[in-house]
């Protein structure tokens, strides 16, 4: 977007390390990357070069919950974000620790940071993407650790600094599995897990995917497993009351999961490879700050492990985010203007989470430079804007993770239709370049020919397209049925679109009719400086919320606690005046 930018980083080496699994992707996930990319975005491009095994998950359901998963090669993933990243023009990295953030007179706008040696950058906008490296702490049995991830660490000054502005911050807590030796590991009795064949990509912008994948594997934990855990878990942080933070309810501890499931006899592993030229194996599924020693033990009652060498041990970490009824939708920090933040700061989980909230609030932050409109994506239009919404609407009492059933327009929220639903806004933003434009535009135009040629087509007395709607005929069909439609030369993820949108048809319309009429209300501008006192009627409760978050829209103002539907009326009038 042309603005000059530094990153401050603790080890310019780790930009893109990946801290846990090493996969990008998954459900809902995979649209949000998808975005991400539309937007123009690096990671889905990153992923397809580093990639070793890419599936597209729940195949056998609909459309609406379809959603990319990519294994990617942790170094490689590494290597390569980084080398994007500092190659980037207009952006300076800086290694060294954020310590503060530095203030105008009226202490209500931010001015830049200080670092731990001294320097101060000067910034009228700064985003924080502090990961688990918010006053971070470790765990693994009776260890404990001051750290933000394994060997480095964490970013300890910061958080008194944000507290003196008035900001208020929780703890949340997360987890990773030990590391597993692959040349210790019995693979012969376990279920083979291959990708996709052919892959398909996780960019927009890659044609095809030429690259030799790698297998992962399926393994269980066993009684002797839970045995083993339940006899230690008195050693286990977690249950000492060491750890305080919240972990996330869809990604327990294992220590957790036997005992908080007592009555399953086992739960699956995936062991999935960390590299190309790596001996690493991830065992997903037993994240645990257990002891090191319990590790291995109950590591070796698992089918295929019976002899495995622990390379590293797991751990939890325990770290700081901001309470998110103070984020607005613009990711912006209520009451301090020019600070905004993304990623587990705004208590949420995954990579893939915090790529599209860095996405919005680097884009924001340029528009707060340029005294532009924010952009605030709705939840009609993106997964990111579900996300967001979310998060604004209610501090998340555990790591907030993305699922499908939170869009409640997830049929129109389709990760094959990512780019032709943003690809748009991120030209006007000038975050997409012509080529990635006119790759996006070409596409939406063989769509829509494919569209009217089967509006137009008849074959025994009913339209091609009334011929899909049927639920045994298939675009397949379609291609040996008329030559002119396989002169099209669609691919076959745009054969899939146009199936999806032509047999859901009427559940699209349906949508897409709601979705206009929310919009109405959604998309009201409220005045930064909007005078709420003015607003004869308002409740006090709800003049109070108001007047604190200042919300950008008249739909995130309805959606504050506090906030009653007579008071968005009054809202509505006073605005409309």
């Amino acid at each position: 977007m042309g603005a000059r930018v530094a990153m401050v980083v603790l080890d310019p080496a780790a930009i893109g390390r990946m801290s846990c699994n090493p996969a990008i992707g998954g459900l809902a996930k995979g649209q949000i990357v998808r975005e991400v990319d539309a937007l123009g975005g690096e990671m889905a491009v990153v992923t397809d070069r580093t990639g070793i095994q890419f599936r597209m998950l729940n195949t056998s359901k609909g459309p609406a919950v379809q959603a990319p998963r990519a294994q990617c090669d942790r170094a490689a993933y590494n290597r390569t974000m980084a080398a994007r990243v500092l190659g980037y023009q207009n952006l300076t990295v800086i290694e060294g620790e954020a310590t503060a953030l530095l203030g105008n007179g009226e202490r209500d706008a931010v001015a830049g940071v200080q670092l731990a040696d001294g320097r101060r950058i000067a910034a009228p906008a700064v985003v924080l993407t502090t990961g688990t490296f918010l006053g971070g702490r470790l765990f693994a049995g009776e260890w404990e650790a001051a750290g933000g991830r394994h060997g480095e660490p964490a970013a300890g000054s910061i958080p008194a600094s944000l507290r003196a502005f008035g900001i208020r911050l929780g703890r949340h807590k997360t987890g990773t599995p030990p590391r597993l030796d692959r040349r210790s590991i019995d693979f012969s009795g376990l279920e083979l897990q291959p990708g996709d064949d052919p892959p398909q990509p996780f960019s927009f912008r890659t044609e095809r995917l030429d690259v030799e994948q790698l297998p992962c594997w399926l393994s269980r934990t066993t009684p002797a497993t839970h045995d083993i855990i339940r006899a230690n878990a008195h050693r286990s942080p977690l249950f000492q009351g060491r750890i305080v933070g919240t972990g996330p309810r869809y990604c327990p501890s294992v220590e957790d999961k036997v005992v908080r499931f007592a009555e399953q006899p086992s739960h699956q592993i995936f062991l999935e490879p960390e590299g190309r030229g790596s001996d690493e194996i991830y065992p997903n599924g037993v994240s645990t700050s257990l002891p090191a020693d319990v590790q291995l033990e109950f590591l070796r009652t698992i089918p295929g492990l019976e002899q495995v060498v622990m390379l590293r041990p797991g751990y939890a970490v325990e770290y700081d985010y901001i309470l998110t009824d103070q984020i607005r939708g613009d990711l912006g920090v209520a009451g301090l203007r020019g600070l905004f933040a993304a990623g587990q700061i705004n208590g949420t989980s995954g990579y893939e989470e915090a790529a599209g909230q860095g996405l919005i609030a680097g884009v924001n932050a340029v528009q707060h430079l340029r005294g532009e409109p924010p952009v605030v994506l709705d939840r009609a239009t993106a997964y990111i804007g579900v996300m967001i919404d979310d998060l604004c609407r209610v501090n998340p009492s555990e790591p907030y993770r993305m699922f499908t059933s939170r869009a409640e327009f997830r049929l129109l929220l389709r990760s094959d239709n990512a780019d032709r639903r943003l690809t748009g806004l991120g030209r006007k933003l000038g975050l997409v370049g012509p080529e990635q434009a006119a790759r996006a535009e070409g596409k939406a135009s063989r769509l829509r020919a494919a569209q009217r040629w089967l509006e137009c087509t008849r074959r025994d007395g009913r339209t091609l397209q009334e011929w899909l709607r049927r639920p045994e005929v298939g675009t397949r069909d379609l291609l040996a049925w008329d030559a002119t439609f396989a002169a099209m030369q669609l691919t076959p993820v745009e054969l899939a679109e146009v199936e999806a949108e032509v047999k859901y048809a009427g559940y699209i319309e349906r949508q897409a009719m709601e979705v206009e009429r929310l919009q109405r209300m959604e998309q009201k501008r409220i005045p930064t400086a909007f005078d709420y006192a003015r607003v004869t009627g308002l409740s006090h409760e709800a003049r109070a919320r108001l007047e604190q978050r200042r919300p950008l829209t008249l739909g995130e103002a309805s959606r504050l606690a506090g906030v009653r539907q007579a008071d968005v009326q009054l809202l509505l009038v006073m605005l409309g005046r």
